[in-house]
């Protein structure tokens, strides 16, 4: 009698295994490989996110402890230790980032139509990076101090969304103003972000792109006033004013007109902040930057409930591999929850869906059978990128 697919495969069937295929021939992924795929890979590595598994022995216990139900998840046979272990060393990570990357690009059409927190209909990015801290004895490959190797997620998350458009993975060492290099400009966009990436040279080129930044000067930054506007103290901006740079060098990287903009916060700090954008309110550019705090949630949000703080192997592919299916999870279940017009936040999902994987329960119906504002999170900690 037939009961209905796995909660576990109806998830997987929002994934576009036909792009997947056309990835893995196109770097070889199952060149010689006779049972154990990548697309096997990937649904045991996914699975491993979704029920916070902590280690590959863990993962496939688990998975053998439902063996009747491996061939109607996708998997086939059991699945070995070894050969996942095998899987993770040797096929080549970029099959997973370039699939995690599509999966962006198609999410961030589904979010495209979501609000943002200011009144703005140009696609504002915020850039970060987080620190993944490491063992150097095992992860030689990923220097960071004299005693401490780790790994840095250069991230760019569309605010619409809260969607990656952007990751890049670095050893420890590569800071964080490098990665301005890497990124494609879209002209008319902006590029929220913190001090920390204040080079303006680098600065100048998204200038020249058409794109628009804002970000925080540094305290040491000598600039000359041209031009001072009106702004309402009361709102908490101090100063709106248009600035050259001062120093030979900063002039002859960034030799057109800053904004400077002061401003006082409610919670008694003061910020200045830096733009090449002359025509939005003071105000707006204020309230552009403290969007950018969205970036910060992510990493925290992903840390908390996806396992990338350690490791399933040791090599630099296996860790690669293991990051970029768990942003691919994270994609998926965004897809997901907007796809389904769900109304439960991400992080409620994702409880849902650890528990039921081996359940023939329709998706749609599992996850909207709780009604969100009864639900209470005991956990006052936890972070909501999706709550409404």
């Amino acid at each position: 009698m037939f009961a209905g697919k796995l909660v576990f495969s109806q998830l997987m069937d929002h994934l576009p295994w036909k792009t997947f295929g056309r990835i893995v021939t196109r770097y070889g992924g199952d060149h010689r490989v006779r049972g154990f795929n990548c697309a096997h890979q990937f649904r045991c590595m996914a699975f491993a996110q979704l029920t916070y598994r902590d280690s590959l022995r863990d993962t496939v216990i688990c998975l053998r402890a439902q063996s009747a139900k491996l061939y109607h998840m996708g998997l086939g046979a059991s699945v070995a230790k070894s050969t996942l272990a095998d899987a993770n060393e040797l096929r080549d990570w970029r099959i997973y980032a370039e699939f995690a990357q599509h999966l962006m690009r198609h999410a961030r059409t589904l979010y495209a139509g979501d609000p943002l927190d200011v009144d703005l209909q140009s696609t504002v990015y915020a850039l970060d990076s987080t620190t993944i801290d490491l063992c150097l004895s095992l992860f030689a490959w990923a220097p960071f101090r004299s005693t401490k190797a780790a790994i840095k997620l250069h991230t760019l998350i569309d605010l619409r969304g809260n969607i990656p458009s952007f990751i890049h993975i670095s050893d420890g060492k590569l800071h964080d103003v490098n990665i301005l290099d890497q990124l494609l400009i879209e002209p008319g966009a902006f590029y929220v972000m913190d001090r920390g990436y204040v080079d303006f040279e680098r600065l100048h080129k998204l200038h020249r792109a058409g794109a628009f930044f804002v970000t925080r000067a540094k305290s040491n930054m000598n600039a000359l006033r041209r031009y001072s506007r009106k702004v309402d103290r009361s709102t908490g901006l101090i100063c709106d004013q248009d600035i050259v740079l001062n120093v030979y060098y900063s002039k002859s990287s960034y030799p057109d007109a800053l904004r400077r903009i002061r401003y006082h916060t409610p919670e008694g700090k003061t910020l200045v902040f830096l733009t090449n954008n002359f025509d939005l309110p003071a105000l707006t550019i204020a309230q552009l930057y403290r969007c950018r705090w969205q970036v910060e949630l992510f990493f925290k949000w992903i840390k908390q409930h996806l396992h990338i703080k350690s490791f399933f192997g040791i090599s630099e592919n296996a860790v690669k591999t293991q990051v970029w299916i768990a942003v691919s999870t994270y994609v998926l279940v965004a897809i997901v929850r907007k796809r389904l017009q769900l109304q439960v936040s991400l992080y409620e999902i994702l409880q849902i869906l650890s528990l039921n994987l081996f359940e023939t329960t329709p998706l749609n119906q599992l996850l909207t059978l709780s009604n969100p504002h009864d639900m209470q999170i005991d956990n006052a900690n936890q972070l909501n990128l999706f709550a409404f």
